[in-house]
């Protein structure tokens, strides 16, 4: 059975050469059991007519945000509540603008801003304006905000110009539209705990000892585990961004100390646990009742170890339980990872590097190495951390089926 029959199939449609292949599109959509809903920007229906995409989806195509004089209302809310997913092809530079900056103009830019789906965009320009510097600033906000963009191909352009810029093709996009339907089962009944953020180990009621950390990375796997259909606990530290929608629980902690409290509770049921946390090595000995007031000469803090959360799971590791740890090294980056990955007994550990330029903390990218306990090294490019996230999980689905 294919994976798109009975999805909910949300179609924006764009002012653009390519807007033909919106027909192509919907043919395919309905052919492998979708149902399409369509909106238009009125520049689409310069090229391509409103009741050639109605005949084919068999739905009425929308445009505009109120119809009859303004006296009905086409409401955008539920048309974003409604989709299973969002894809807009072609997608024309002003609408990725648009899109990128939360401009909400039209029916389609509303629509975008309601859409709690996956979405999906495929870019339709001439050649320079794909590679203008806006453009590409748009793109990398898009994929920062969470969503899919789809390659431009190489060919012939409406400028008469060749080179990149042309819309997908109409069957590559549904062959994309059915990979991510069926990775959306890829994990389905596994049980995933992932630990993200910083640990703060107090020194007084006001001061802490921590480690940088904004937890993207960490939120970036929950979110693609999620996506894959699996079970997911995220225990976090003091990050400032909303918890993933659809997790299965939520734990807040803050110190070491309670980190290792609720993922040692919480290990024993899970399949596979993914500690992306950046725990502090060490507390005070001593916390001070009151705030630490300033006085001559230097003030010293006794500090002792935290305890080893991994290296307690690993103890605790059965099996069937697949462990996965991260390493954030200064030197001897591949030597000191390959130590904790055997010490701590884990499947695979992932290696950061601060010597990598665009990776480390707080930022949206992220370049790692993975490490497996077989002797494997897969070094991935740079690239967005979500999209680093899909990686590791294609990596442990990969390690599951081997």
């Amino acid at each position: 059975m294919s994976s798109l029959k009975g999805k909910k199939i949300l179609l924006g449609v764009c002012g653009s050469i390519a807007a033909y292949k919106s027909a192509i599109l919907i043919r395919l959509l309905v052919k492998e059991g979708a149902t399409i809903k369509v909106i238009m920007t009125r520049e689409a229906g310069k090229f391509i007519s409103p009741l050639s995409l109605s005949t084919l989806s068999k739905n009425p195509v929308l445009s505009e945000l109120t119809t009859d004089n303004g006296s009905l209302w086409n409401n955008h809310v539920e048309l974003g509540l409604w989709a299973d997913l969002f894809l807009v092809a072609p997608t024309s530079a002003n609408t990725i603008s648009k899109f990128a900056s939360g401009t909400c103009d039209n029916l389609l830019s509303a629509a975008y801003l309601s859409a709690r789906c996956p979405v999906f965009i495929s870019p339709a320009m001439d050649e320079d304006m794909w590679a203008h510097a806006s453009t590409k600033r748009n793109i990398l906000l898009l994929k920062q905000n969470g969503n899919a963009i789809l390659n431009v191909s190489h060919g012939e352009l409406a400028s008469g110009l060749v080179g990149e810029g042309r819309m997908m093709e109409p069957a590559e996009i549904i062959s994309k539209l059915m990979n991510h339907f069926n990775a959306s089962q890829t994990l389905k009944g596994k049980k995933v705990l992932i630990t993200a953020g910083p640990t703060y180990e107090a020194i007084d009621p006001v001061r802490f000892i921590g480690n940088h950390s904004s937890g993207k990375m960490g939120y970036a796997i929950a979110e693609a585990c999620i996506k894959n259909g699996a079970e997911v606990t995220l225990i976090s530290g003091p990050v400032n961004m909303p918890a993933p929608s659809k997790l299965k629980k939520f734990v807040s902690i803050k110190t070491a100390d309670e980190l290792f409290s609720a993922t040692t509770k919480a290990f024993a049921k899970s399949d596979i646990t993914i500690m992306a946390a950046a725990v502090a090595d060490y507390k005070p000995q001593r916390i001070a009742i009151n705030k630490i007031k300033k006085i001559e000469g230097e003030l010293n803090i006794e500090l002792v170890k935290t305890k080893d959360i991994l290296a307690e799971l690993g103890k605790r590791k059965k099996k069937n339980q697949m462990l996965i740890g991260f390493a954030l090294e200064t030197e001897n980056e591949v030597s000191n990872a390959q130590e904790k990955l055997k010490a701590k007994k884990l499947d695979f550990i992932i290696l950061n590097s601060l010597q990598d330029q665009g990776a480390g903390f707080g930022t949206d990218t992220n370049k790692v190495t993975i490490l497996d306990n077989g002797g494997k090294k897969i070094e991935l490019p740079l690239k967005m951390k979500t999209e680093i996230a899909h990686d590791i999980i294609n990596f442990i689905i990969s390690k599951l089926h081997a």
